[in-house]
């Protein structure tokens, strides 16, 4: 039951769940590992629990990760319609639990399309994370009034408990993200100012002169100005242009 493993799994998750922020290679990584922990702690035998977890960040898509690939398909509702489960969590910031969508009328076009997956009872956990990243815990079972109050109080500490963990993840792939899009930039920015020294010494001309024949090129043939510039370094038979990074 899952009350009965709540003092025995507490160091446990923590320690498995830090371990794989460390190990997860992004954040869509770990969130499924996250909905599958999940899954498994908050199940009772011969009751399994379908469990995903909705993840909105600023300028990015929204993630949906699942401990299956039904409550993915489940979880994928969440963003088809205007008021679900996880934007009222998201709003109120506190848990918001459905004993019987048949008997609810919270959200008329999202509930119909749950029942007809065959579920009947619904709880989201809002997680405790920075800024205006938000994410939940979707909670889907086939029978009426699963989540009573023992299992939703046990859910919620296992939110709290586990928050600590995502906000960390959703850090790294910020930082990891942030880093590569440097590094993009940084080579596309070599590339053009070699190209921009090429011209200059093939035009005897300035700096400003060189950039200008480049950004000429590129608006007369509509392609990106990197794209041009790294067609003239090509040009020269040397191969491509690469960026070093110390370190």
């Amino acid at each position: 039951m899952a009350g009965e493993s709540t003092a025995k799994t507490d160091t446990s998750i923590t320690e498995h769940l830090h371990e794989l922020v460390l190990n997860s290679s992004d954040v869509e990584d770990f969130l499924n590992e996250l909905a599958q922990v999940s899954a498994r702690n908050l199940s009772e035998p011969g009751d399994e629990m379908l469990c995903a977890i909705t993840l909105l960040r600023q300028r990015k898509t929204a993630t949906i990760a699942s401990s299956s690939p039904e409550a993915k398909s489940i979880g994928r509702l969440e963003h088809r319609f205007a008021e679900t489960p996880s934007l009222t969590a998201f709003t109120a910031q506190e848990t918001v639990h459905a004993p019987d969508l048949d008997d609810d009328g919270r959200w008329p076009d999202y509930s119909p399309a749950v029942l007809a997956k065959g579920v009947r009872s619904v709880a989201a956990l809002p997680f405790r994370l920075e800024g205006e990243t938000k994410a939940a815990l979707l909670l889907y079972s086939r029978r009426a009034h699963r989540f009573g109050g023992r299992v939703l109080k046990f859910a919620e500490d296992f939110v709290s408990q586990t928050s600590l963990a995502l906000r960390l993840a959703v850090r790294f792939a910020h930082y990891s993200e942030t880093a590569a899009n440097l590094r993009a930039t940084l080579e596309s920015r070599t590339v053009i100012d070699m190209a921009v020294g090429i011209i200059m010494a093939q035009n005897r001309c300035s700096q400003e002169d060189a950039f200008a024949i480049l950004k000429t090129a590129s608006s007369t043939r509509n392609t990106k100005l990197h794209d041009v510039a790294a067609a003239v370094v090509n040009a020269l038979g040397q191969g491509p242009a690469r960026t070093h990074y110390d370190g």
